[in-house]
Formats: C-alpha cells, sequence, structure tokens
C-alpha cells in the first residue's frame, strides 16, 4: 500500500485528490497539508472532501514533521509552495509529483537539479486523454505544419491566475519541438490592432477565461482548403486526480530522476 500525501487539500485539485486516494485499492492517505491560517486545518480530511465519512487524517500545517506519514506527496499549489516541498522531500527522499502551473525557467531548472536526488514527476497536465493529445499533436505536425497556420485556444474558469494555461503552452512546445523552432521566438499571445499579415512561421496562442470550465484545449492547423483540429475537454477535475494518483504510485518505484506523464504512461 502507498501511503499518499497532498498538498493544499483544502483547494479545488486538493479535494478532489483526497476522494481519489480513498477511493483507490492500492493507495492510503498518509497526510493532507494546508496553510498554517486556513480554517480547515485540523479538519479531518473526509470531512473536507464531503465524503460523508472520516478518513482519520486530519489536516496539518507543517510538512517536515509529517515526513514519516508518506511515501509520495501530490501537489497543485503555487509556485512558491511547491519549490518549497520539492526541497523537502528531496531532503527526505520521498518523491514527488507536481501539477503546479505557472513555474518559472528557473524553477523548472530548480526540479532538474533536485531531481538528481529523488524523483520527481511534473506535467503541466495529468489527463491522460491530453497526454494522448500530445502524441498526435507530434503527428500532426510533421504532416501538416509546413503548410498550416497553428494556432493554440484554451479555455479555463475564472479563477484560474496564469495565462496562458501550462497544458496550452505544453502543446505549443510539442508543436515547435516538431516543427524545429524555438517557442519563444515564435509564440504570439493574442493580437490587437493593425497587426499586419500573418506569418506562416507563427504560433498563435488564445486564452479565454470564464464560468466553471475545467479546461478546453484546441490546436487549429488552418491550411489552404482544410483545417485540422485536435482537441480536449476535461469535463470533471478527478480526470487529472486519477491521473496524478496514477503518476504518484508509479513513481515510488522509480530512482531519481525528473518525469512527465509521458513517462508514466509508457508513450
Amino acid at each position: 500500500m502507498t501511503r499518499i500525501a497532498i498538498a493544499g487539500a483544502a483547494g479545488r485539485m486538493g479535494r478532489v485528490l483526497v476522494e481519489a486516494v480513498a477511493n483507490h485499492a492500492q493507495a492510503e492517505l498518509g497526510a493532507a497539508f494546508v496553510l498554517p491560517n486556513d480554517p480547515m486545518l485540523g479538519v479531518d480530511v473526509g470531512a473536507l472532501a464531503g465524503l460523508g465519512r472520516e478518513l482519520g487524517v486530519a489536516t496539518r500545517a507543517d510538512i517536515e514533521q509529517a515526513r514519516d506519514t508518506f511515501d509520495v506527496l501530490i501537489d497543485f499549489t503555487a509556485p512558491a509552495a511547491t519549490m518549497a516541498n520539492v526541497e523537502l522531500c528531496r531532503a527526505a527522499g520521498k518523491a514527488i509529483v507536481i501539477g503546479t502551473t505557472g513555474l518559472s525557467d528557473s524553477q523548472k531548472a530548480q526540479l532538474q537539479t533536485a531531481a538528481a536526488d529523488h524523483a520527481v514527476v511534473f506535467a503541466p497536465n495529468y489527463s491522460v486523454g491530453v497526454n494522448l493529445c500530445l502524441n498526435l499533436l507530434r503527428m500532426a505536425s510533421s504532416v501538416m505544419g509546413e503548410d498550416s497556420d497553428i494556432e493554440v485556444v484554451e479555455m479555463h474558469h475564472r479563477h484560474k491566475v496564469d495565462a496562458p494555461s501550462g497544458t496550452a503552452l505544453r502543446m505549443g512546445e510539442v508543436v515547435a519541438d516538431t516543427m524545429g523552432w524555438d517557442l519563444n521566438e515564435v509564440a504570439v499571445y493574442g493580437r490587437e490592432g493593425h497587426t499586419g499579415e500573418r506569418p506562416q512561421k507563427q504560433i498563435g496562442f488564445e486564452t479565454i477565461r470564464g464560468g466553471d470550465v475545467v479546461g478546453d484545449h484546441t490546436v487549429m492547423f488552418a491550411a489552404d482548403g482544410e483545417r485540422v483540429e485536435i482537441t480536449h475537454k476535461a469535463q470533471s477535475r478527478m480526470t487529472f486526480a486519477k491521473g496524478a494518483l496514477r503518476a504518484a504510485l508509479w513513481a515510488v518505484d522509480q530512482p531519481h530522476g525528473l518525469y512527465d506523464m509521458q513517462d508514466v504512461l509508457g508513450f
């Protein structure tokens, strides 16, 4: 039985992660963490997640003091908190699964350094379907990329704080890598005013925010006379939670290194 800890257990993803772990036969909840000033501190996580039963695990604030209660930590919080948790897990020799988006380039480089000492899984999206779409994007880019205008459109709920989404950026990276382009040089984030004619060597990003949309992503390959669209729509956060749990159960058996969901799925 793998003992799972969840950072940010009182958040939207945290509560769904609690439910996913509670209902999995090969996992048990070892610990759940919230901020020291969170009103949910000390609450049983079963009640926190609305499961209708207690799990015998109360939320706590200090991850370092709970290092003996879990084998792997799942973290969908915020960049600064995630990086602190990476170092705590590194010192404790614990695996960590990271779903936090909005990490800077320097923070991503820190993950590579930390992965020399423990297993780190870092992915912008833990949906199996999204990761399948990444493979489809490689195929579409190699076949249609030279003759198409490529656009990425994403929509999320009003509460999402980073834009474009980490998934949209990863989709753009996959396309750019396949085409032999540098995404930093070809990406355009929204258009306004007199922009001039669109160059072919460009990947456009459009961000939409509103309502309670869990996550919609579409990559368009628009050629003369035809258009191919690769779309993924997430209807429940449980999709991401189940994928992250799958990654956590996989990570505990891996040597040190930096992995992503493509590694977990064997793509």
